[in-house]
């Protein structure tokens, strides 16, 4: 239970020692929390941006580069790169705006709409997450399934599938995919998941401030 809940469950009492709490003050302590909540989230959001950086640095070395120009496919991976930077830029200026706005709020009402808009940023950015490995992840199994295809006659009769060969390889894709989109799921869920109830709680609160 933190100071705001403490101080909650005596406002207005009657008897005893505890000071009286005034609207001013639970809301001031409600948006203290909510603003720190926010900030936490984009503290957090340039940190991935960091560590997804400095993951790449380490990946990217010279073979990795020599096989993407001996694949022909230098334009289409500087062009992911670009869109995936750009849309993770934008939703960490978001962060920032949400930030910028629930610093600045002065009434309840304002507020209650700052941390709803908070809310949806987090949940469209953990979606995009989750659709942009889905589709980085299908699209690597197709590149795989191209390039077998593309093999000399003597390589495709030496490795060719046969039905039952590619039921295993798209099951064993799916499966895959399903354990990492639930993993990342999981771990967004844990990073986020607790700011964002702390959030609702906030948001609550305000209600009942409101009535």
């Amino acid at each position: 239970m933190d100071e705001l809940d403490l101080l909650k469950r005596d406002w207005n009492k009657q008897q005893g020692n505890y000071p009286k709490l005034t609207y001013a003050q639970i809301y001031k302590m409600i948006w203290k929390r909510s603003h720190s909540i926010v900030k936490w989230i984009f503290y957090i959001s340039l940190i991935e941006l960091l560590a997804g950086t400095i993951i790449n640095i380490i990946f990217s070395g010279d073979k990795y580069w020599e096989d993407i120009e001996k694949n022909n496919l230098e334009e289409i991976i500087t062009i992911l790169y670009i869109v995936s930077y750009a849309i993770t830029f934008y939703f960490i200026f978001r962060f920032y705006q949400n930030y910028r706005r629930i610093s600045t709020t002065d009434d309840a009402a304002t507020l209650m709409k700052n941390i709803l808009k908070t809310r949806k940023t987090v949940k469209f950015y953990i979606g995009y997450v989750l659709i942009s490995t889905a589709l980085t992840v299908v699209g690597m199994f197709g590149y795989m399934i191209i390039k077998h295809s593309n093999k000399d006659v003597e390589s495709i009769s030496k490795y060719a599938f046969d039905t039952v060969d590619w039921l295993k390889f798209i099951g064993v894709s799916v499966l895959v995919l399903s354990i990492l989109l639930g993993v990342i799921w999981l771990f967004y869920r844990l990073l986020y998941g607790i700011l964002l109830k702390r959030l609702k709680k906030n948001y609550v609160e305000l209600k009942k401030l409101e009535m």
